[in-house]
């Protein structure tokens, strides 16, 4: 065989495994990072289930008011890694394409933190809200689906245990009031992801040390980013670069938790 007719036949080679090489039949374990918008649409709203009477103090009325909340950045080993992240979701397992382009992994949410976005008043007085995990997670299963080589849609319930903490404005010191809940966030449809934006934190490709417990110091080391990112790419405008437009959203009685 010629040279040059060993070139030819090598690049079409080439060509024909490049559709192959650029579809990845796995989606690996890794994290999903989420920052909350600050905008009042996320909030715990206590209307079904009143915080009690005498909780803030001996005269406080029960509560049923809404407190808007806004998300934390989480403190991490590198400071800023993370951006304005003020949750992160584990994916625990890697996720195989069966011939349907349906593939499987379970979800558990690692840290997250918030605060109220002004201070709650009562007959007590006034009182600094803040959210946090509550200890060992639940776990919830997740569907994903290509539609392309850069993605698709997911499907993904979440459910948390949070604790909101409750202190005294102007006493920093003083022990929070605590109340403890158990949230579920079912999932919306259509939500999507890209195996582009994986590409966008170069940062967070190894594991990261990061504050789980919201006591703004880094404790756990958590699996970096892989080729999976929430959200997708759309154009800026014609002829120019892509932007990163996230807006995936999960509702509950605590409100919206959203995607930015």
């Amino acid at each position: 065989m010629s040279k040059a007719r060993f070139a030819v036949l090598l690049f079409a080679l080439i060509l024909a495994a490049a559709p192959a090489l650029a579809l990845d039949s796995t989606i690996y374990n890794g994290i999903d990072l989420w920052t909350t918008r600050g905008d009042g649409s996320t909030f715990a709203d206590f209307a079904a289930h009143p915080i009690p009477a005498g909780f803030f103090c001996a005269s406080s009325a029960a509560f049923t008011g809404r407190i808007p909340m806004q998300g934390v950045p989480l403190a991490t080993s590198v400071p800023g890694a993370m951006g304005r992240t003020d949750t992160i979701v584990q994916r625990l397992d890697d996720a195989s394409f069966n011939r349907q382009g349906v593939a499987y992994t379970r979800l558990q949410v690692r840290a997250m933190t918030f605060v109220g976005i002004a201070p709650v008043q009562t007959a007590c007085g006034a009182f600094n809200a803040s959210l946090t995990l509550d200890g060992e997670q639940p776990i919830t299963r997740m569907q994903i689906v290509r539609e392309n080589a850069k993605g698709g849609r997911f499907y993904a319930p979440i459910s948390v245990n949070v604790k909101i903490s409750f202190t005294p404005v102007g006493r920093p010191a003083a022990e929070p009031l605590e109340i403890r809940k158990s949230v579920k966030f079912p999932p919306l449809p259509n939500q999507r992801w890209s195996s582009v934006l994986a590409q966008s934190h170069p940062q967070l490709k190894g594991f990261v040390l990061v504050d789980t417990d919201g006591d703004h110091v880094p404790d756990t080391y958590l699996p970096g980013i892989s080729n999976f990112g929430v959200g997708q790419l759309r154009p800026r405008s014609q002829n120019k670069l892509y932007e990163q437009a996230l807006l995936d959203c999960h509702m509950s009685d605590c409100g919206d938790h959203c995607v930015q």
